[in-house]
């Protein structure tokens, strides 16, 4: 199994980042194949509503590297989606790069592949509402079953590596993986 783990902060060993590879690390403990991708370090440009990846080869014509990153999600099994809450949302890149996933509502080339929420938050998952009905509602959209969510208290840079039993459930969640 391929689980492709995707950081929308844009702090790497921050508390997003941690929690992504605790679950990488889990499903890497299982024998699956992992991967991780910052998302800021990618160039993703907006959606610009052309429509052109709803006819023919469904393919998007904005080029930047969505190109890439589009058959790193076709070839994966599990999608681990992890931003921190920003403004009871998802990151801005975060939602550029879920913005851009519209090739696949036509395709339907993500149909049936599962995905794991990762969210820290200052204010705790309590507050992560919308941003887990955004989710929830695009992944049905998408034909995405979303399997697992791991809402966590944090905020300080890399707080949550002080916080050994949420670091060992997402590892658990990765390690459960079928």
């Amino acid at each position: 199994m391929r689980v492709l783990g995707l950081v929308g902060s844009p702090r790497k060993n921050g508390n997003t980042d941690l929690l992504v590879s605790s679950v990488l690390d889990g499903a890497s403990a299982s024998g699956h194949i992992a991967e991780k991708l910052y998302l800021y370090d990618l160039d993703i440009s907006p959606c610009v509503d052309c429509r052109r990846c709803k006819k023919d080869d469904f393919r998007c014509a904005v080029d930047d590297d969505m190109t890439t990153l589009y058959s790193k999600l076709e070839g994966a099994d599990v999608i681990v989606f992890g931003t921190p809450l920003y403004w009871y949302g998802p990151t801005g890149k975060m939602k550029l790069m879920i913005d851009r996933l519209r090739p696949f509502v036509a395709s339907k080339k993500l149909k049936g592949k599962k995905a794991i929420l990762v969210t820290p938050s200052e204010e705790g998952p309590g507050a992560c509402d919308c941003l887990v009905r955004m989710f929830e509602l695009s992944f049905k959209y998408l034909g995405i079953d979303l399997t697992n969510k791991i809402l966590v208290t944090a905020y300080d840079k890399a707080e949550v590596r002080e916080q050994l039993e949420t670091l060992n459930g997402a590892f658990e969640v990765g390690k459960a993986l079928k």
